[in-house]
């Protein structure tokens, strides 16, 4: 594995994300002195808050799966993470809901998940699905340590007896193909398809691989932190600060000083310089790229599709509700090629609706709901005709307004007391391309070793974290992240 080259004992990160925390986290533990940048007054990074009227909202991710990650996070500076989050398993994961009436839960026990396929889709499935989590879990112990946990140099490296057992299992096929393999209902394939999206991709699209995202969501189970997901990276900031990593808050970063291929120190918007031994770079890839010589990705990107969110404070509660709702439309793959191939508003569109005060009512004044509705959208790159900031914002916040209202969720907009709409417009404005949240796609060139890498290929002192790099999109991947950058430079 190539490393940093040169001196390492003081180690600059621009940006406290979850991947930029998890790297000073695992920094610390390992005797660096850590320094890190943020231009907000708060940590998260994506993972942000957002408090009006007494609500708080997650601005980023709701979904949290996989909390050994963070755990791993905290025992690096001999931390436990119990004693800084407190976590509740959800039970359902989510509610699915189908356009015909019925609903599924996603319920992450193997045993009481069959039974709940047997009620609403009959025995025949219930079996599929339990093969389908004997392939899935396979799956992830193939990849997990040599694909995914995992520094990667070249596409040789790829060459493992693991690689091989992969291409055996169907793994580089299509996903849609293994669903339809193991399921023949089209709620059931559904239900643990709909997470190619995560990366980027149709399921008809993306690669088998993507299997283990269902599997972390629907088998391994899915968390929610007292105080939000937000609650993850202030803990994070928290427990670095307490060990000695010094955050600096409210600080923008204008560039990165190089001389003779290396990276000497960080320049912020006041003029001050904060030398560096080495300098990790946490925002998007190419914001990350414009603070260094050159300002430009090595090369261009496909990027994922990027996404409405309505964050809404209201007084009504609909108790048929789960924490996690996904509402499917009646379209399915022609929706997908809308968004991600033709730029296009879904016809038909799949809501997630996850109701926080369902698990935490702290999160609302008393008697209060907090609702998070996300719809698939097409980035800028593929949808940059749209007119999100010329009224197209508006409008489509009614239409969904609508659309949840068709879906049971009655007097949905009569409720509203707090209403704030992100649009891809939105996050282009915070600084990610392509105005998405998800980075690049997981497509086969933009995957593994031919994803961007984490070790800047001409300054030999300048490491990359976050969802643009190595492993890639989604927040158990982000703290792997974390993990990988600080191996470059600890060795």
């Amino acid at each position: 594995m190539r490393t940093v080259t040169g001196r390492t004992d003081h180690v600059v990160i621009v940006g406290a994300g979850l991947g930029g925390l998890a790297t000073a986290m695992h920094l610390a533990g390992a005797g660096r002195r850590v320094t890190v940048v943020e231009r907000e007054e708060f940590p998260g990074g994506r993972a942000g808050l957002l408090a009006d009227g007494g609500y708080r909202f997650d601005t980023g991710p709701t979904v949290l799966t996989m909390p050994s990650l963070i755990e791993e996070a905290f025992a690096a500076v001999g931390e436990s993470l119990p004693d800084w989050v407190s976590l509740t398993t959800l039970d359902p994961a989510y509610r699915a809901w189908y356009p015909d009436g019925s609903s599924l839960d996603v319920i992450a026990d193997p045993h009481r998940m069959a039974l709940e396929i047997t009620r609403v889709c009959g025995a025949a499935e219930a079996d599929g699905y339990l093969r389908f989590v004997d392939y899935a879990r396979r799956l992830w112990k193939l990849e997990r340590a040599d694909f995914i946990e995992r520094n990667f140099d070249s596409p040789r490296d790829l060459l493992t007896a693991n690689l091989f057992r992969l291409a055996a299992s169907g793994a580089f096929g299509r996903l849609q193909n293994v669903i339809d393999r193991y399921f023949k209902d089209p709620r059931t394939r559904r239900v643990f398809s709909f997470q190619a999206m995560y990366a980027g991709l149709a399921p008809h699209r993306a690669l088998a691989i993507y299997a283990v995202i269902a599997y972390l969501d629907s088998v391994t189970g899915v968390y929610f932190p007292a105080g939000g997901i937000h609650s993850v990276p202030a803990a994070m900031a928290a427990a670095a600060t307490k060990h000695g990593v010094d955050i600096h808050y409210g600080t923008t970063v204008t560039s990165v000083e190089t001389r003779f291929g290396r990276a000497e120190a960080v320049i912020t918007s006041t003029g001050s310089r904060i030398p560096a031994d080495v300098v990790v770079l946490n925002p998007d890839l190419p914001a990350a790229h414009a603070l260094l010589p050159g300002g430009r990705t090595p090369r261009p990107l496909r990027y994922s599709p990027s996404c409405v969110v309505l964050h809404v404070g209201s007084s009504s509660r609909y108790r048929k509700t789960a924490h996690h709702n996904i509402h499917f439309g009646r379209s399915w793959r022609r929706t997908f090629d809308e968004v991600i191939k033709r730029g296009e508003l879904m016809s038909d569109p799949s809501l997630l609706v996850t109701n926080p005060t369902y698990t935490d009512p702290s999160l609302a004044p008393a008697g209060r709901e907090t609702y998070y509705v996300l719809a698939p959208t097409p980035n800028l790159a593929t949808g940059g005709s749209l007119p999100w900031q010329h009224g197209l914002a508006t409008r489509y916040t009614d239409y969904l307004l609508d659309a949840l209202e068709a879906r049971g969720y009655l007097g949905f907009a009569s409720g509203i007391e707090v209403l704030h709409t992100v649009t891809p417009a939105t996050w282009a404005a915070t600084g990610l391309a392509a105005g998405t949240p998800f980075a690049a796609a997981h497509t086969f060139r933009q995957t593994g070793p031919f994803r961007p890498g984490n070790l800047h290929p001409t300054l030999s002192n300048v490491v990359f974290v976050g969802s643009g790099t190595q492993p890639g999109v989604g927040v158990p991947m982000v703290l792997i992240s974390g993990k990988l950058a600080a191996a470059r430079i600890t060795g």
